[in-house]
């Protein structure tokens, strides 16, 4: 009786030693899925930047109400595949990057701010992450006073997203308004921010950031391609009857279409890509 009594406790050891170990190993697998580093690229800016997809209008279909409008940021993601990363090195030594769009369509910096946008980015913010910053078509539109703001405040807001990035240990990237699809003057395409182009670059140099000029990287590519080809496959002019969100088409020289986007968004990542695997940590 006594050594039968023995084999049984014997065999509730090894089993809950079995299951001990078995317990641990899934703990240990559990961590370290959750200890992998992801690095977040939060994207701010207007409509040429924003992703129309998912919740950007609630309750709403993308592909009946708004395709083929396409914010280059809506198709950013795709540049940050686990290959690529290597070469990110060492402005990202993450495992994964996630990128999270917030540019939403007629901001400006100020409504931006006003509507608590960048507080919901501030609030989530880590150190490593990246907040690039792109404004300037709203901001310079004096005729929708709801979202005016003049070069000073337009600045202002630009110091104030870059200074509270920096507090939270992110790094700030400023952006220059991407080109619109006019003027053309002598087949080249020609500056229509005026003073809203300079403007990011000088607070940019003035705290000491990194910078993007996509209105002069835009402005060139475009006039590369072309004004006929720029106009009919990169912004939205569409002929009628054949988008469902577009029946009667479209005239729009300011948004794209998902190909321009696509090749704005490449000119943003090699952009990213040199500024932060040359700039000092």
């Amino acid at each position: 009786m006594n050594n039968k009594i023995f084999y049984i406790v014997s065999f509730l050891l090894v089993v809950l030693l079995l299951s001990g170990c078995s317990s641990q190993s899934s703990v240990q697998k559990t961590t370290a899925k959750r200890d992998k580093k992801v690095t977040h690229i939060y994207l701010i800016g207007d409509s040429t930047m924003a992703d129309y997809t998912g919740d950007y209008e609630p309750g709403k279909d993308y592909m009946k109400v708004r395709y083929p409008i396409t914010g280059w940021g809506q198709v950013f993601q795709p540049f940050f595949v686990k290959d690529n990363l290597v070469s990110l090195k060492p402005g990202i030594t993450a495992d994964s990057v996630a990128v999270i769009d917030r540019a939403h369509g007629g901001r400006s910096t100020r409504t931006f701010f006003q509507e608590g946008r960048w507080r919901y980015v501030y609030e989530h913010l880590k150190p490593g992450d990246y907040v690039l910053m792109q404004f300037g078509h709203n901001d310079s539109s004096e005729k929708h006073t709801e979202r005016y703001v003049n070069i000073e405040g337009y600045k202002e807001f630009l110091r104030l997203f870059v200074t509270q990035t920096k507090q939270k240990g992110a790094n700030p990237i400023i952006l220059t308004p991407v080109a619109r699809n006019y003027p053309w003057k002598d087949g080249k395409l020609q500056n229509v921010h005026g003073e809203y182009w300079q403007a990011p670059i000088d607070v940019a140099m003035e705290m000491n950031v990194p910078y993007i000029d996509l209105n002069k990287l835009s402005m060139e590519y475009f006039t590369r391609k072309g004004e006929d080809f720029t106009t009919n496959h990169y912004f939205m002019n569409l002929p009628e009857n054949t988008y469902e969100a577009y029946p009667k088409g479209q005239k729009d020289n300011t948004h794209f279409q998902p190909e321009g986007a696509k090749a704005v968004a490449s000119l943003v990542y090699q952009e990213f890509k040199k500024i932060i695997t040359t700039q000092k940590k």
